[in-house]
């Protein structure tokens, strides 16, 4: 169950053409000798282009973005204060049948 799974190996024949092949050079022929190709500039602008309404809608998400992670956060805050709060009462109660307790004795 937890072994892995390997893709099946290439089943291609090899390759049974073992002749031996001869290259001959291509004859040299004079060439003249020409301008260099004109440099083209490189464009520093962004390959996206932004439409005013693309622009919103992107601000829009980001917005929407920014409000979840933030009531997300302040969830997570809120309930680390009241676990702290709840904790620090328990404590107080503790102490105080603690107090009694030796009191009584």
């Amino acid at each position: 169950m937890f072994t892995p799974k390997y893709p099946p190996q290439d089943t291609a024949p090899p390759a049974t053409d073992t002749t031996p092949t001869v290259h001959t050079p291509a004859p040299i022929q004079p060439t003249q000798i020409t301008a260099p190709a004109p440099v083209v500039p490189v464009s520093h602008r962004p390959t996206v282009q932004l439409t005013p309404g693309s622009a919103l809608a992107l601000a829009a998400g980001g917005g929407a973005v920014v409000l979840v992670v933030g009531a997300v956060l302040v969830s997570l805050l809120l309930a680390v204060a009241i676990t702290g709060v709840s904790v620090a009462v328990v404590a107080v109660v503790l102490r105080l049948l603690i107090k009694d307790l030796h009191n009584h004795r």
